[in-house]
């Protein structure tokens, strides 16, 4: 069995791609932003952080965007190909632009107010059911909660995009804006800062699911690197949004692993029926989540297999994976909210999509080198692995819709 890529052989899980990268692919329509180059946050809510001197309000902040020009694929700090519509992702942009400090107080706090003004319009509307204005409190909860996604997508976005930030990688911008007569060439590469996130078990994952992909041995020469390759550019697309949801995958397993073995361990020591309600606090972040099915799993799992065989599945991630069921793959494979699926699909078409019509081309050869590749696949690994982490986050905060 080919491990690192199960996730694109297997048909129950291409039901999860977004519908932007499913095939047949359907023209997709994104358009660009044309906001002015400068804006004003004369009516955010007051931002509550704890910091009495600091006020991010009434700040004018630049508008990141990639310019073409002399330096035509331009990879400045907060350069993201997804631009930001919603007044908390542009505040989120300013304060990571000019408080980068302060940047998880705001974000926690818009997401607070974001969870508070949808709750309120909720609220109100089963307040006013029996009452001859339930029809119009009824359409303003469902305008604001469709508000309240759309500036939820875009904070979590930020977050994502401030952990790319901690490694040091700028997202790569519009493709459109960094291939020159017809060549797609993405430096520097970040392979290590990308590799840098994972566990070893699975980085070992990883490469092997980048050498599958783009056809590429992990001990490969330089010369073998920045050989050249056409690819369309609608199969990039797919091949990067399919990495997304491998990366998503792989930290879904690997919590689940890790948390296994938490609860091996804790079986052989007698810890759940001594300590069974301190046990879950014990739990790292985003792993409770996951204990519904697991001791069921672990036992259906140890059912015929030997101590040996057993050992080796806990003590390594990939045989671990080997080991799932169609139920355990889909639900480690599944993206848990609608927000994380809106967000690859605005992503991936800001991405690939056209600069100025923002359709997604389906016969543009792409000639690019296996580096570049290598990058583009690395960088959706990533992005998939902080979309888990940011996910599990945010719903403690903001209740997201299930998928």
């Amino acid at each position: 069995m080919d491990h690192s890529l199960f996730l694109h052989k297997d048909p129950s899980l291409s039901s999860f791609l977004p519908s932007a990268v499913k095939k047949p692919w359907a023209p997709h329509v994104f358009t660009p932003s044309s906001s002015p180059s400068n804006f004003t946050f004369t009516h955010r809510r007051p931002l509550r952080t704890g910091f009495a001197s600091t006020d991010f309000n009434n700040r004018k902040v630049t508008s990141v965007k990639a310019s073409a020009g002399a330096s035509h694929c331009d990879f400045s700090s907060l350069n993201a190909p997804l631009e930001l519509r919603s007044a908390p992702g542009k505040f989120l942009t300013s304060v990571l632009q000019n408080q980068r400090q302060f940047f998880h107080f705001a974000a926690a706090n818009e997401l607070k107010q974001l969870a508070g003004d949808r709750d309120t319009a909720v609220g109100r509307m089963f307040l006013s059911s029996d009452s001859d204005e339930a029809c119009l409190h009824r359409r303003i909860a469902q305008l604001k909660e469709h508000e309240c996604q759309a500036a939820v997508e875009d904070v979590m976005y930020m977050l994502i995009f401030y952990k790319f930030s901690e490694i040091r990688v700028p997202l790569v911008p519009k493709l459109s804006r960094c291939i020159y007569n017809g060549r797609l060439e993405i430096l520097p590469p970040k392979d290590w800062e990308l590799e840098s996130i994972h566990s070893i078990e699975v980085l070992k994952m990883v490469r092997e699911h980048v050498s599958t992909v783009i056809g590429l041995r992990a001990n490969s020469s330089v010369t073998d690197n920045w050989a050249t390759t056409e690819i369309l550019r609608l199969q990039l697309g797919q091949v990067y949004a399919s990495s997304i949801l491998y990366g998503y995958f792989l930290k879904s397993a690997s919590s689940r692993h890790q948390l296994e073995r938490c609860l091996s361990l804790a079986l052989q020591d007698g810890l759940i029926h001594t300590n069974s309600l301190k046990f879950p606090d014990l739990l790292p972040c985003g792993f409770k989540s996951l204990v519904f099915g697991l001791v069921s799993d672990m036992q259906s799992v140890s059912l015929g297999l030997g101590p040996g065989r057993q050992e080796k599945n806990l003590e390594e991630l990939k045989y671990y994976v080997m080991g799932f069921d169609p139920e355990t793959l889909q639900r480690c494979a599944k993206l848990k909210s609608k927000e994380a699926v809106n967000l690859i699909e605005k992503h991936c078409c800001a991405l690939f999509g056209d600069e100025h019509t923002g359709m997604l081309e389906t016969d543009e050869v792409i000639l690019t080198s296996f580096s570049s590749l290598k990058r583009l696949v690395l960088e959706a690994l990533a992005f998939g692995s902080f979309l888990w982490d940011i996910e599990e986050y945010v719903d403690t905060v903001y209740k997201l819709k299930d998928n």
